[in-house]
């Protein structure tokens, strides 16, 4: 049966059909629901009890589902609930005081009551009432089928978590043992603000960092990570353990700020979850588990959910942050500053105009057009995906490249170009159309991550959106040099010999320990500008022998390996011609 858009079982259906009457008055029928679960206050008026009894009798079981974006809503199955409530309370067993501050259906805290016995208090708070009123029912169905002689004191109540006074309800149970748990929004407050929620904190500056614009409304924030701080701010003094399911970057990020926040949690651990097969969306994600009211801890240990076996132990090490505490131990003297700059490829916005392919002496674009263009603007272009030789020296896509460098002027291309400028002038409306602020007010056709560098004819690359940390070797092709998009990242150079010595470097066993040791490979973008420059060229030269080089790259010379110990040697931040 539904009433108020909730689910009620058979059992509490029955029970309200048999006290019928009491639903006459509201609190004295609170006060009968008060003995058997503990629930306080089950209606808040006679109005409701009043509707529910004449669903009683109609039997209306018309109900909808909410969108559950609008809420950042993925409601936790009832088997991973008592999976999760099982191995907190393994960790930490006599709890007292239970807390879910968005409990949704009321899964997390069904699981957590039917597995605690000594619970004295709990409190479930959640924004969407038709929630509120099937946690209600859950709860009261639980403790009809288990009676027993001592109920806890439990508060459901329908409010917004980033408005609920937790100040006074920390000190109302600060001498309670506590499990907070729970599954928070897996959601940004854009995304949620996008879809106009009103599930959004207050702006705050709740990373206490100026170069972080989160809550200001100037950034981008996870919302179950603004819970996770929140929970931390006034209950990181209670004796107990928190556990939340969260997004594995939201852990990440608490682990990261702990240095800055020093809340009394430590003993952390993420357990991986497989998010596809428990709640259909492709993310990573686990839950986070840590001790309150203990010596402030810095790292976390990470594991299978399913199998506890344990994968690696990341956080603060040796004045860094780092994925693998034991593979950065190994190569952390090569955690420097790299004597290259690595640099992103070519920003467009404009895939189907600007990236081309070739059918019988014609381009083509993704519109389905054909035309002609000269050759001279048109390079071979690369993306992520085509990285996965070790060599490379074909392409399968092409790119109109407008600029040589960032604002330049592209009235040129009218005048030598002519067919060019046809082409893009024609498209001109999907140019226009571009989102991104960094094109306002730029020369028509305008492109970032273009300079100097990108035209050097062999470069070293690699993917910035995929785990693997294996490095490219791109050749140029019929004399002009390869492009490669915004999604990889490289290094120029002029001369073969050099290029191929970078190559060897970096796909040697040391510097690819290093980059396990300080990537998190769940990210979004694994790979990144800031992760790359960390490498110390110099250190990790060092550790290479000339012979076992020359074994991988044929016609390698001791002048080119000098010359190359002499190039990272030097304080530049432009790569130059050597030969």
């Amino acid at each position: 049966m539904i009433c108020f858009g909730a689910n009620i079982g058979g059992v509490v259906v029955g029970f309200f059909i048999k006290n019928q009457a009491c639903l006459l008055n509201y609190k004295q029928c609170n006060l009968l629901i008060r003995k058997i679960s503990g629930i306080n206050n089950f209606f808040a008026n006679q109005e409701q009890a009043d509707e529910l009894s004449d669903k009683i009798r109609t039997a209306d079981v018309v109900a909808s589902e909410p969108d559950r974006r609008a809420y950042g809503d993925f409601q936790t199955n009832m088997s991973l609930a008592k999976k999760v409530a099982k191995y907190a309370l393994s960790k930490y067993r006599d709890v007292e005081f239970l807390l879910e501050p968005t409990c949704g259906k009321g899964n997390f805290l069904l699981a957590a009551i039917e597995q605690s016995s000594g619970l004295k208090k709990v409190v479930g708070i959640e924004i969407y009432q038709p929630y509120v009123w099937e946690t209600k029912f859950k709860i009261l169905e639980h403790f009809l089928l288990e009676r027993r002689e001592r109920v806890p004191e439990i508060e459901i109540i329908h409010a917004n978590v980033f408005e609920f006074p937790f100040e006074k309800l920390a000190k109302s149970t600060k001498n309670l043992k506590t499990l907070i748990i729970g599954n928070p929004p897996w959601v940004t407050n854009s995304e949620l603000g996008s879809i106009d929620s009103r599930n959004l904190p207050p702006k705050s500056n709740f990373k206490k960092d100026k170069g972080f614009d989160a809550i200001t409304g100037k950034g981008n924030f996870d919302i179950g990570e603004y819970i996770s701080l929140l929970m931390f701010k006034y209950f990181d003094r209670h004796t107990g353990l928190f556990a939340f399911l969260v997004k594995n970057s939201v852990v990440k990020s608490v682990i990261k700020y702990q240095r800055k926040y020093n809340f009394r949690i430590g003993q952390s651990e993420q357990l991986n979850i497989d998010a596809k097969k428990e709640f259909g969306v492709s993310v990573a994600a686990g839950l986070f588990l840590t001790h309150l009211s203990c010596d402030p801890g810095y790292t976390c240990l990470e594991q299978d959910f399913y199998t506890h076996k344990p994968s690696t132990t990341f956080g603060w090490y040796k004045n860094r942050f780092v994925y693998s505490i034991q593979d950065y131990d190994a190569s952390a003297m090569l955690d420097g500053e790299s004597a290259f700059v690595w640099r992103s490829g070519v920003k467009h916005d404009c895939a189907k105009v600007m990236e081309l392919g070739r059918n019988e002496g014609h381009y083509t674009n993704a519109l389905g057009e054909s035309f002609e263009l000269e050759n001279d603007l048109v390079y071979g272009l690369l993306k992520s995906s085509d990285l996965r030789a070790s060599v490379v020296t074909s392409f399968r896509k092409m790119i109109v490249i407008t600029q040589q460098k960032i604002g330049q002027d592209t009235a040129y291309i009218k005048e030598r170009y002519p067919h060019t400028y046809r082409y893009l002038w024609s498209h001109k409306s999907f140019f226009d159309k571009r989102k991104s602020g960094i094109y306002k007010g730029k020369p028509d056709f305008s492109i970032f991550g273009i300079g100097d560098y990108s035209f050097a004819p062999y470069k070293v690359a690699i993917s910035g959106l995929y785990k693997s940390t294996h490095f490219s070797l791109v050749h140029p092709v019929e004399g002009k040099p390869v492009m490669l998009d915004d999604t990889c990242y490289f290094i120029g150079f002029d001369h073969l010999k050099m290029a191929e010595i970078a190559h060897y470097l970096l796909n040697s066993a040391l510097v690819q320990r290093f980059l396990k040791s300080i990537i998190f490979s769940g990210s979004k973008r694994p790979v990144t500008k800031d992760i790359l420059m960390r490498i110390d060229f110099e250190s990790a030269f060092e550790r290479l022998e000339f012979n076992s080089a020359q074994k991988h790259i044929p016609g390698l010379g001791k002048a080119h390996w000098d010359v190359f110990r002499e190039l990272i040697k030097t304080e530049s931040t432009e790569q130059v011609p050597l030969f």
